[in-house]
């Protein structure tokens, strides 16, 4: 038989001290908010509410524990990032470099002969 609850208590705390406090008290408010509100936008509080309590009780937000895995690619692409706009910084100075003192006379080369 599938057992739902091993995996639940299997899964690793993510969510530690004044956070799942947080979850908790939000969690609660938005709950009671959405119960005595009702209709469409209450239902929705409830809903929120309840994540909001679950993400507290449990300590796992599955959400942040993919967060957590991916932040070193993240972390890596954003260094690649930095990386390339050094490298453009230095090309665009190098250019630059190259092309002061330089005149240009207006021949058209791809066109032929030069204008005299």
């Amino acid at each position: 038989m599938l057992d739902t609850h091993s995996s639940l208590l299997a899964k690793e705390h993510n969510v530690h001290g004044l956070e799942r406090a947080s979850s908790l008290a939000g969690g609660a408010l938005m709950l009671s908010k959405g119960l005595r509100h009702g209709g469409l936008i209450g239902l929705l509080q409830v809903a929120v509410g309840g994540l909001a309590l679950a993400r507290g009780f449990s300590g796992h937000c599955s959400t942040k524990a993919w967060w957590l895995r991916h932040r070193q690619e993240f972390q890596r692409l954003r260094g690649d990032i930095q990386r390339s706009a050094a490298e453009l910084e230095v090309l665009r100075a190098s250019a630059e470099a190259a092309t002061r003192g330089v005149t240009v006379l207006g021949n058209d080369l791809l066109g032929g002969k030069p204008k005299v």
